[in-house]
């Protein structure tokens, strides 16, 4: 680096023809599956909204934040593989980093709150009171504007500290949120190293590690209050809540099965991060193209997860393949 009080991050990957068709594959499945999700969830929403379902209203939400990121950063990335050099200016450099790295913070949170909620529908009183719920619910579209909102605050940094590249740029820093190389040639730019360690390390502790624990924490609370209801089925008197008792296990193995997903693609990107940026070794390059491929399966493979659980979402998938 021919600035030495320059922190920056991106490096060039020489990606395999099978990596580039692998990740071209993921991305497909990823724009496709989260676009089914945002147009069946979408029309149900914003066609009959007395009747939506408030977890509709999340899944739509976490579905629309895979989407937005699939088409704003892993496009992107897939062309600068393909060997396309696209560049742009400092200002817009500034501009895309934040945004990158607020949508996928943004991402991250989003799962974790569709998991939170259904543990918050779980331990109600009437357990399935949550899900019967129709119509949007102030509080919660206050929650998501919540998440978008402070997650931005937390991405401005990435507004500042970032700038346009030269073509042999190489980093000396990796944070999980954004990207793993220069891509558009926009790269971090930190006064120092120990300033840009200091905002990637906590960085990596509220949008990575915190949402991960908290995952692990809500999913075992809902596998417990799951196993509460069903010992005290015998003691339940409305046959409402005894019907709901099935169908809350099936939407509890879903959301199990995408926050084991999340926590297992996620949690290798936070390990290969960490690795890099505190022990540099040969096997760097190895650790950031694990980074690239673990932080797009989440958004390529949930939507089939989703599928997997959701009434709505087979049918649709079911009519336009018999179609």
């Amino acid at each position: 680096v021919s600035n030495k009080n320059l922190a920056i991050m991106g490096r060039r990957i020489i990606a395999s023809p099978v990596q580039i068709s692998f990740y071209f594959i993921l991305l497909i499945m990823g724009i496709l599956g989260n676009t089914t999700v945002v147009r069946v969830l979408g029309k149900s929403i914003f066609v009959d909204p007395t009747g939506t379902r408030n977890s509709d209203i999340i899944i739509f939400n976490m579905a629309l934040s895979n989407l937005v990121v699939c088409l704003m950063r892993n496009t992107v990335l897939a062309i600068s593989d393909l060997g396309l050099e696209l560049s742009v200016s400092k200002l817009s450099c500034q501009f895309l980093m934040g945004v990158w790295v607020w949508l996928r913070s943004v991402n991250v949170w989003s799962t974790f709150f569709l998991s939170a909620f259904h543990l918050l529908t779980l331990r109600r009183v009437t357990p399935m009171f949550g899900n019967l719920q129709r119509g949007m619910s102030k509080p919660l579209l206050l929650s998501l504007g919540i998440i978008w909102f402070f997650n931005y605050i937390c991405a401005i940094p990435a507004h500042i500290f970032s700038t346009k590249g030269g073509v042999n740029t190489t980093e000396t820093l990796m944070l999980v949120s954004s990207t793993t190389r220069p891509v558009l040639s926009c790269v971090w730019n930190f006064s120092s190293t120990y300033s840009g360690l200091a905002y990637a390390t906590t960085s990596m502790v509220i949008h990575e590690i915190l949402p991960i624990l908290l995952m692990i924490f809500t999913n075992i609370c809902s596998i417990y209050t799951l196993y509460k209801h069903a010992s005290r089925r015998s003691l339940v008197q409305d046959a409402s809540v005894i019907k709901r008792i099935p169908a809350e296990r099936r939407a509890a193995k879903v959301i199990l099965m995408l926050i084991t997903l999340f926590i297992a693609s996620w949690g290798t990107s936070v390990i290969s991060v960490t690795y890099f940026n505190y022990k540099r070794s040969s096997s760097s390059e190895f650790f950031l193209i694990i980074t690239r491929f673990s932080n797009i399966i989440f958004i390529a493979l949930s939507p089939a997860a989703l599928a997997f659980g959701h009434r709505q979402l087979r049918s649709f998938i079911k009519s336009f393949l018999t179609y």
